[in-house]
């Protein structure tokens, strides 16, 4: 089992987006927990494969070819093992509330916090439902850690 050091973040569900977190002194604070890169998992793009769909009104044909119409993370460009950051949620902007795009949310959640298992022995645990109207829930719990977040889909 691995270490976690990262700069800590912190999740403002109200505005729902992150910051980083300073100490009384307004140094940064160093998180030792999974709570940040879970954060970084599932609030960064991860880059569409070729064979993706991309959500309606957004094509090859759409838009001018570009590195942004696949999106992607910033550090993908980084890594030097090729390893990507991020999950492919953002792909299901304007899917149907069915069960197929909730399974789609837990694949692509899985596939986002594929690192969980590398750094500490055991997978993710991830749950995911229909909050209301198009919103999607999700539970992801790495070692003692569980986040609850939610995201307009459809």
């Amino acid at each position: 089992m691995t270490g976690f050091f990262d700069l800590a973040l912190t999740y403002d569900a109200t505005r729902r987006c992150c910051d980083l977190v300073l100490d009384d002194e307004f140094n940064l604070v160093i998180d030792e927990t999974p709570v940040t890169p879970i954060l970084l998992s599932v609030g960064l793009d991860r880059r569409a494969s070729p064979d993706d769909e991309l959500p309606e009104g957004r094509s090859q044909f759409l838009a001018p070819v570009s590195f942004s119409e696949r999106r992607g993370a910033l550090l993908d460009g980084l890594n030097a093992a090729g390893d990507m950051a991020g999950c492919k949620m953002w792909l299901l902007e304007r899917a149907k509330e069915t069960e197929t795009t909730r399974q789609l949310a837990e694949y692509y959640l899985a596939e986002g916090l594929g690192w969980a298992e590398t750094d500490t022995g055991t997978p993710a645990e991830i749950e995911v439902w229909w909050l209301r109207d198009g919103v999607l829930a999700y539970r992801v719990l790495v070692e003692d850690v569980t986040l609850e977040l939610t995201r307009k889909v459809a």
